[in-house]
């Protein structure tokens, strides 16, 4: 009977170990969630053109062109001496350096891969399925997605025909079921803005139970005096959380490190869900040499800013409005958007053919990041040409 068992399951496992095709047909049965099979793709911005002849430029994922802060590269190669062993399992001198940046207790903040990541980690901590998350639309690809993949209701709620958010509809669409509120200040990739007065009449409509999660990818680029200080409405608000990113402003978007200001028990929360070990010790110290280099950070992004505002310039001065019907709507963050709806997809081929790669959102428009002088030039010139 001994044999004939060992026979038996080496004869399963002989079968195992055939063909390609067969061993795909063996694991057809594997039970994967409807959600995750009708699950959209993110739609990463596609890398510059190689066909074209001379530079080619990105300005499809609003990355920083320029390279790590001074020091900052340096910190990164030391620290990767150090690669067989694990990082810090807390990523406490991270989190200290975050605490003290921001003006808070380090218990009020947690960190993960990235902003998109600690939001994977709330999600994970507020929503499931029967819950509801309710945002602006268009905003942030990743919102619906993430909604998706923890079972919970996405509940979308048009932007104006402004661009700005319409935060009375998202107040009116709160239920009883309702969990989650994302606010994303500046928008993106409209990157209008929501002032301070304005949150606050929002939030005061806002359940204490249900969080309401201000993401702000893009805050070190605001110059608008009237942007609300998000991290003291979180001190004041224990049902508010800031996230913020060092793939931005910071350059660090290949070391994927963000992180999020919040009440204590929502940072507790958020620790949970993190994967562990997921900030490795070269972000880690990246990160952390990053806010030590103040200076040099908003010395680079004035730069971004001032070539923002001349990009602007040369916009208003094409009429867009009366040439192409397009309005030109004003940007607080390191990127512009146009809302050409049908035309976005010859607009982002006449860009290429130019050696721009930008970013379309069928049906609705273009993003376009304010990237090196000779790019936006590139990107101006094909708006001036009609396309």
């Amino acid at each position: 009977m001994i044999r004939d068992f060992l026979d038996g399951h080496g004869a399963v496992r002989c079968a195992r170990q055939g063909s390609a095709a067969e061993r795909v047909n063996d694991v057809a049965d594997v039970r994967i969630r409807e959600a995750i099979a009708g699950l959209p793709a993110y739609k990463a911005g596609r890398a510059a053109g190689s066909s074209f002849e001379g530079t080619a430029f990105k300005l499809s994922s609003n990355e920083n062109p320029y390279p790590p802060l001074p020091g900052v590269l340096e910190t990164a190669v030391a620290a990767a001496a150090q690669i067989n062993r694990y990082p810090d399992f807390g990523s406490s001198e991270l989190i200290a350096e975050i605490a003290k940046f921001v003006g808070v207790g380090p218990e009020r903040v947690a960190v993960g891969t990235g902003s998109v990541g600690v939001l994977g980690q709330l999600m994970q901590a507020t929503s499931g399925p029967g819950d509801e998350v309710v945002y602006a639309w268009r905003s942030f690809e990743a919102y619906p997605i993430i909604t998706q993949v923890v079972g919970a209701t996405a509940v979308p709620v048009p932007l104006k025909a402004d661009e700005t958010h319409d935060l009375d509809a998202m107040a009116a669409a709160i239920t009883e079921r309702t969990r989650l509120i994302l606010v994303c200040n500046p928008n993106n990739p409209t990157g209008e803005t929501i002032g301070r007065a304005e949150l606050e009449r929002f939030l005061d409509q806002v359940p204490s139970d249900v969080l309401v999660v201000l993401d702000e990818a893009y805050v070190e680029f605001v110059r608008d005096e009237d942007f609300p200080d998000s991290v003291q409405i979180s001190l004041a608000r224990s049902n508010v959380c800031v996230l913020r990113t060092f793939s931005k402003a910071y350059g660090l978007a290949g070391l994927r490190v963000g992180y999020a200001v919040a009440d204590e028990p929502v940072a507790e929360a958020l620790r949970a869900c993190a994967v562990p070990f997921g900030i490795n010790l070269i972000a880690q110290a990246a990160a952390v040499e990053s806010l030590r280099s103040q200076d040099a950070l908003m010395e680079r992004v004035g730069q971004l800013v001032a070539e923002r505002e001349r990009v602007y310039a040369e916009l208003r001065a094409m009429d867009l409005p009366g040439r192409l019907g397009v309005a030109v709507v004003p940007s607080q963050a390191n990127f512009f958007w146009l809302r050409l709806g049908e035309r976005s997809g010859a607009f982002a081929a006449a860009c290429e053919a130019m050696g721009v790669t930008v970013r379309p959102y069928a049906p609705d428009g273009v993003r376009v990041t304010i990237g090196e002088q000779e790019a936006n030039d590139r990107v101006l010139d094909v708006l001036r040409s009609g396309f």
